[in-house]
């Protein structure tokens, strides 16, 4: 599913994809993709797919440190089951990200799924 959200004249490509789909997304675009879990530092530090960031979403100053970043690459942004990264998804739409993947169901999912993890 793609979205296009419009906000002060930019417009961000949203997209919900499933785990492998965010694997090849990945492994496509290998140079320039972040991978951004929005998970909790201690949810992070226990689980998370390899190469990823981690941002936290209950955190006070989640809005400006996704500020921060840059906003003309694409990112894969995943939480446990996908209700934060569809909430970030949001946020990153209204702030001008271009390219914005949405893991589907999360770590679950990608767990699920069989695909790598680190801890």
């Amino acid at each position: 599913m793609t979205v296009a959200a419009c906000s002060g004249g930019a417009t961000a490509a949203i997209e919900l994809v499933a785990p492998t789909e965010a694997v090849q997304v990945l492994e496509q675009r290998a140079a320039d993709v972040v991978l951004l879990d929005v998970r909790t530092p201690e949810e992070f530090g226990e689980i998370h797919v390899p190469g990823s960031v981690n941002i936290d979403y209950y955190a006070a100053d989640f809005a400006s440190r996704l500020d921060d970043l840059p906003k003309d690459v694409p990112y894969v942004v995943y939480c446990r089951s996908g209700n934060r990264s569809s909430m970030t998804m949001d946020i990153m739409a209204d702030l001008g990200f271009s390219e914005v993947f949405d893991v589907d169901g999360g770590i679950i999912a990608w767990q699920a799924a069989g695909l790598p993890l680190d801890n």
